[in-house]
């Protein structure tokens, strides 16, 4: 009897050891499942954070911004050893006839350089991930991240600043008497400025230009608190009759006052060219130069060019942002990685120095600051047009997708009537007929 519960006791207790072991076993087995899994749903940011990445990543430019942005991917990938780069890049016009292709076979880049000419056609088609939960606080002006919006969201982080203002002979001015222009004025400023300093012009000098191009009225329009020309990807026209006619015909009275250049000079005008240029030619006082442009400018006329906004109205007037952005594709698998790159791009001092100005002024004060000891007046003179430009700034205002005939149609239309081959009234019969027709193709009509 004893013996019997001896061996009951003895298999009792090799009974419960093979269950504590099963037992034991399947806690194993769900700690290295949990470890092949990321280890804990707390951990699964940081594993995924450590995981090997290839980032693709596309621009365009010349050979200095390839080597500088090369170099830059470098350091990315020295401080995030688990990151790779596949970078492409090209000429301008070979990036954009090879985007189009990427886009319809959803095979964008992670990231790619992104132009404001071209933003909101991409951003129309879904090619381009919002970025609006990228903190951009202490780097980009509030304002400038607002008008760089659209439908209220951010689809390209800025990498440089830009303007548009307008560039004025300041020695010449000056030795004549004539006031130089000054910060935030209005567009009646602007053209009593220019009567007045005709009076004190010799023959064959005029104080400011012509103007036959759309984007020039549509500073005035927007200027004045009226909707841009384009908006909505296109669907809507909008080219202010009386606004119109009050602009051009100001400026058909400049013609016949000989404040602006006659039509055949004005034709025969080349920028940056020494002996054609407007204002380096000594012809014209005044012209309009960007941020980026009017380093040539200063270049053919060393300590002689001053800059300005453009003029204001009741709602602001000109634009200041930057109109190249680094953007991160929908279709990427690594949206979360590419999107601490593109910041990243524009906050790392180190990157700072070897992109230097390769892409513009750069838009991150700190950055700029590093870099200002060793820039040259030509380049100090595109951040004050940026500095003078940016409290009253409007959006900057592209072209809408379709409307390129229809820009060229604007000027040679407008080119008539300088040359006094029709008036201002038929110009803006067809200029707003075919914009309407352009903008009702858009919207499906």
């Amino acid at each position: 009897m004893m013996k019997r519960s001896k061996g009951l006791l003895a298999m009792m207790i090799a009974l419960l050891l093979v269950l504590s072991a099963c037992s034991g076993g399947k806690n194993n087995t769900a700690a290295e499942n949990t470890s092949n899994t990321g280890k804990t749903d707390e951990d699964k940011a940081s594993s995924d954070a450590g995981a090997a990445k290839t980032l693709s990543i596309m621009w365009w430019g010349p050979d200095a911004r390839h080597e500088a942005t090369k170099k830059a991917l470098e350091i990315y990938s020295q401080q995030n050893t688990n990151v790779k780069f596949k970078p492409e890049f090209m000429a301008w016009d070979a990036f954009w006839q090879k985007l189009p292709t990427l886009a319809a076979s959803k095979s964008v880049t992670d990231v790619l350089q992104m132009d404001a000419a071209f933003i909101q056609e991409y951003v129309s088609r879904g090619v381009l991930e919002d970025l609006s939960d990228i903190d951009l606080s202490g780097i980009v002006d509030p304002n400038v991240i607002d008008n760089l919006k659209i439908g209220g969201k951010l689809y390209g982080i800025p990498l440089s600043q830009n303007a548009q203002g307008i560039a004025y002979n300041k020695e010449e001015l000056t030795k004549l008497g004539i006031p130089l222009p000054k910060k935030d004025w209005t567009y009646d400023e602007f053209f009593q400025w220019a009567r007045d300093a005709k009076e004190k012009l010799p023959d064959g000098k005029y104080p400011i230009g012509d103007t036959t191009t759309w984007d020039s009225f549509n500073y005035y329009q927007t200027a004045m608190g009226i909707d841009p020309i384009m908006s909505d990807g296109g669907k809507k026209f909008l080219l202010d009759k009386e606004l119109f006619m009050k602009f051009y015909k100001a400026y058909e009275d400049f013609r016949k006052q000989k404040i602006v250049p006659p039509a055949d000079k004005a034709a025969a005008f080349l920028e940056n060219d020494p002996n054609a240029d407007p204002m380096a030619s000594g012809v014209v006082m005044t012209r309009g130069a960007t941020t980026g442009s009017v380093s040539a400018l200063e270049q053919l006329m060393p300590g002689k060019v001053g800059v300005v906004n453009l003029p204001t109205g009741p709602a602001g007037g000109g634009w200041a942002q930057s109109t190249i952005f680094l953007s991160v594709s929908t279709d990427s698998k690594n949206k979360d990685e590419a999107k601490k790159f593109v910041k990243w791009f524009i906050t790392d001092k180190e990157a700072g120095k070897v992109l230097g100005l390769t892409r513009g002024l750069p838009i991150n004060p700190e950055i700029y600051k590093d870099l200002e000891p060793a820039l040259e007046p030509k380049d100090k003179l595109g951040k004050e047009i940026y500095n003078q430009s940016l409290d009253k700034a409007l959006p900057f205002y592209a072209p809408a997708p379709g409307f390129s005939e229809w820009v060229d149609m604007y000027r040679k239309e407008m080119e008539a009537v300088t040359f006094g081959q029709q008036s201002i009234e038929d110009a803006y019969s067809k200029i707003d007929k075919m914009g309407k027709e352009l903008a009702a193709k858009a919207g499906g009509q």
